[in-house]
């Protein structure tokens, strides 16, 4: 919780200013048992009319400067924990958008979603709270125990005893339900990926009639989240009764002991009036402060799922090594080949055995290389680690003799235009789908079009470059998807082209006019092709084959017929 305080440092004026009001707010409150103390012993008993009326205007003058000063205070309080909240989710955006595949993987999309919006908001009310009542409750407890003793040392003691046996009550209770929230919050993960993964895959659901059982399995999910919700609220309830029995003992007390003090002259009506007075405060301000904790158990355990995932340390370390480390424009490659795998390995996290393994092969400056061989034999898995989204596990990949790891992530996305194998088109116009992360014209986004083959239907009446795409591209058939993505990547490619199995949902003819297509019209960009099809790469200037993630052959067409048995047992099926 501590580590995310820092994001309150651009709001050091409303974090003083917001506490310092609530105390104003809280000495006015303090002073006012004094007033109706003087109202009770002098005007009431004096009848004297006008002094009541004069005290009665001061009680009116300080209400009216409290609410003022509360006013201000919620204000304040209000623009710091709203703005710390949006500095803390920017921040948090930015530091998954930067996390590797591999953190991705093991954090899982769900629980990113979930810290991002639900803790950031439980720490965000917290911190509300904390500056409005944090110094204020715990004020006004120890001022109406510090003005009882000014009235009457006995009376007082009450106060003094129950104040900290109700502060015991608290601690105890908070020590309980802050590993419950926790539980409740991780529930909560499960249900966003139980209800993301089935109205994502919705479909299938259906096609394999599991309506049903995934029904079954998300009522568990949501049962247990209750059961925990209950439990939790049950220990959370306590609070208040044992606050007010406690308290309520004391009033009885105090009233049961001032009445003899009337009695026998040592206490005027008054203050004794003054005295219960300042035990409604202090039952009021932990009352306060019980709301507060309560809040603030579930902010600290928000905070600590956020601090799990986001680390503010690393985080500020990787913007500090991005400005003075990490290269934003590479140094001339000296005949270096333009890319190059060195023994490069790869084992996901938690899998026994590597994906990939002693990958060696090298690509020249606007050179054609292909890649193929079967499911899971490690084709994406090499894709990822030359765009950096991997990092190996052994050896190195280089771009023009500097290693990638070397490279800054913006100078990494300038120089890759991928496709990935999955289509994913976002929900807006295919100008806005083409333009995603890079700037162009129109006459380049229909360049880019013309390329990928998807101007025949862009171009048709009604569709256009303003044409709205649903999300995931609903409303498009699987081959239209497809050559949008391929455009996207495209629009600015300059340097590196990679396709990563993106012409599958492509007839052989539209497959090969694109193909002839970015031979012909970007001419010195380097391409990278992986695909099922032999007829794809044929006319590269090399083929990598692989085999189970090893790498078991390397060259061209013709020579890999003669040299390779995987290479020529899948022309083979394709061509007999």
């Amino acid at each position: 919780m501590w580590k995310l305080l820092r994001y309150l440092k651009n709001y050091k004026k409303e974090s003083i200013i917001g506490p310092l009001f609530k105390l104003t707010e809280a000495i006015f409150e303090l002073i006012v048992p004094l007033v109706m103390s003087d109202i009770i012993d002098i005007g009431i008993v004096n009848e004297d009319t006008r002094y009541i009326l004069g005290k009665g205007g001061l009680l009116l003058l300080f209400g009216f400067v409290g609410l003022c000063c509360s006013l201000t205070a919620q204000y304040f309080a209000a623009k710091a924990a709203m703005g710390f909240g949006a500095e803390l989710r920017h921040d948090m955006f930015d530091y998954y958008m930067g996390m590797t595949y591999s953190e991705h993987d093991s954090v899982g999309a769900a629980t990113l979603i979930n810290r991002l919006n639900v803790d950031v908001n439980q720490v965000q009310s917290g911190v509300n709270l904390a500056l409005r009542l944090f110094l204020r409750s715990p004020f006004i407890v120890v001022g109406a125990v510090i003005m009882s003793f000014t009235i009457d040392v006995r009376l007082a003691l009450i106060t003094l005893v129950a104040t900290p046996v109700i502060a015991v009550v608290v601690y105890i209770i908070m020590m309980k339900t802050i590993p419950r929230f926790m539980q409740m919050q991780s529930k909560l993960d499960d249900i966003l990926a139980a209800s993301r993964g089935n109205l994502a895959g919705v479909r299938v659901v259906r096609a394999f009639a599991r309506q049903e059982k995934e029904k079954d399995r998300f009522n568990k999910t949501t049962d247990e989240l209750y059961e925990l919700s209950i439990h939790t609220g049950h220990i959370s309830a306590l609070l208040n009764p044992i606050s007010y029995v406690l308290l309520n003992i004391a009033v009885i007390l105090m009233l049961w002991f001032g009445a003899k003090g009337v009695n026998t002259g040592r206490l005027t009506q008054g203050q004794v009036i003054a005295l219960v007075n300042y035990l409604s405060q202090i039952l009021l301000a932990l009352i306060a402060m019980v709301n507060l904790i309560n809040s603030f158990t579930k902010a600290i355990a928000s905070a600590e799922r956020i601090t799990d995932v986001f680390d503010v340390d690393e985080f500020e370390k990787k913007k500090r090594l991005a400005k003075e480390e990490k290269l934003t424009g590479l140094p001339d490659a000296n005949g270096k080949p333009h890319i190059r795998f060195e023994n490069v390995s790869f084992t996901y996290p938690g899998a026994e055995a590597p994906s990939v393994s002693n990958i060696d092969f090298a690509v020249e400056k606007g050179k054609t290389l292909g890649i193929i061989g079967g499911t899971g034999a490690g084709k994406t898995t090499l894709i990822n680690l030359l765009t950096g989204f991997y990092e190996a596990t052994e050896g190195h990949v280089f771009i023009d003799g500097t290693d990638i790891n070397e490279i800054d992530n913006a100078e990494k996305r300038r120089r890759f235009s991928y496709t990935p194998q999955k289509k994913n088109l976002f929900k807006g116009t295919i100008r806005e789908n083409l333009l995603f992360g890079r700037e162009a014209t129109d006459e380049e986004l229909m360049r880019a079009l013309e390329i990928s083959q998807a101007a025949e239907f862009v171009n048709k009446p009604g569709v256009g470059l303003d044409y709205e795409v649903e999300k995931g591209g609903t409303n498009l058939s699987g081959g239209q998807q497809q050559r949008l993505t391929i455009a996207r990547a495209l629009v600015g490619c300059n340097d590196v082209l990679i396709l990563d199995d993106s012409a599958s949902a492509l007839d052989f003819a539209t497959d090969a006019a694109l193909r002839k297509a970015i031979a012909t019209r970007l001419a010195g960009i380097t391409l990278i092709i992986v695909s099922q099809r032999v007829g794809s790469l044929m006319n590269a200037d090399s083929i990598l084959v692989l085999d189970d993630g090893r790498q078991v052959g390397l060259g061209k067409h013709a020579q890999l017929l003669e040299s390779c048995d995987i290479y020529r047992e899948i022309y083979e099926s394709q061509t007999k």
